[in-house]
């Protein structure tokens, strides 16, 4: 997708109503129950087209998060599990992304090692960390984010299609080696979308942090994202020598929504549902099964990143 496309079926408008719904669900805006403003509503306070707003709904819908009936609106069904209370944030336990970020950024120097499939996640988090150094909330001095994504040039497993939605059933493989036409063509059109969305949220993400030195906010900052012939099926946030979170992406099977309105149904993994454990370093007990995760994690970090990584 063109990155100067502004054609709200399809272009940016689209894609902007996307992420701002991500986000209020990441953030807790509107939590798990409740019913998300009607569908004129939003289109009126985000300045967008009411279909625009549709399609925007049909694809959170798609990807397990609201559910939306005739007349009763849209309802949220299912939780990030990227967002949730404090309390859940104890040792080897269920995490949330949310407040791993915010701990990093409540310390001098903020550092980040994440391996992940697309960083959509952390993009969400990090603009929310990012207003509030603007509202002077909290105030580091460096910021240092190292960022391992799978090299696009990958032929991933995930999203793969499995058929049109309203047709028959289109096998992947007849045993041949090789893929009908249709579902081929389904499949590159669904990792080009992939490598679009990782696009995006990195370019995203390194502007709101960038943007943070420009404003004089933060005096330091330095991104890079490199690229690693690996495919993700785990995610991995770290703070180096402090704590880590990994956990395991979610296979599923979904809906996803193309640009010009056809629905695939696909195999494919959701990263905002996926659960995060959390381990400590523990400095007293170098020894103790925290203390080993965070280190071993941290010294495979650093080998992919000197030795199978390559720049952006």
């Amino acid at each position: 997708m063109d990155e100067g496309q502004s054609t709200e079926g399809g272009g940016k408008e689209f894609w902007r109503v996307l992420e701002e719904l991500r986000a209020r669900l990441a953030n807790g805006a509107y939590p798990l129950g409740s019913t998300l403003p009607a569908q004129r509503a939003l289109a009126d306070e985000m300045g967008v087209s009411r279909d625009t707003v549709q399609r925007a709904l049909r694809a959170l819908a798609g990807e397990g998060w609201i559910e939306s009936r005739q007349g009763s609106g849209s309802r949220v069904v299912k939780s990030p599990i990227h967002l949730g209370t404090p309390q859940q944030e104890t040792p080897r336990v269920r995490a949330t992304l949310g407040t791993f970020v915010a701990r990093a950024f409540a310390q001098p120097v903020v550092q980040l090692d994440v391996f992940t499939l697309t960083s959509e996640s952390l993009d969400a988090h990090i603009r929310l960390q990012a207003e509030r150094v603007r509202l002077g909330e909290v105030r580091p001095e460096r910021i240092e984010l190292r960022m391992l994504l799978p090299d696009t040039s990958l032929t991933l497993p995930y999203p793969r299609a499995k058929h049109l939605a309203g047709e028959g059933e289109a096998r992947p493989d007849d045993g041949s080696g090789s893929e009908p036409g249709q579902v081929a063509q389904l499949n590159g059109t669904l990792h080009d979308r992939l490598n679009d969305i990782t696009r995006r949220h990195s370019i995203s993400l390194r502007s709101a942090l960038r943007d943070l030195k420009t404003e004089k906010l933060v005096p330091s900052v330095q991104v890079e994202v490199r690229y690693v012939p690996l495919t993700p099926a785990f995610k991995l946030y770290l703070r180096p020598g402090v704590e880590a979170l990994f956990g395991p992406y979610e296979v599923v099977e979904r809906s996803i929504l193309l640009d010009d309105e056809t629905e695939v149904d696909a195999i494919d993994v959701l990263g905002l549902g996926s659960t995060l454990t959390r381990h400590v370093n523990d400095e007293g007990d170098p020894d103790s099964s925290g203390s080993v995760f965070v280190e071993s994690m941290r010294a495979w970090f650093d080998s992919c990143w000197n030795l199978l990584a390559r720049p952006s």
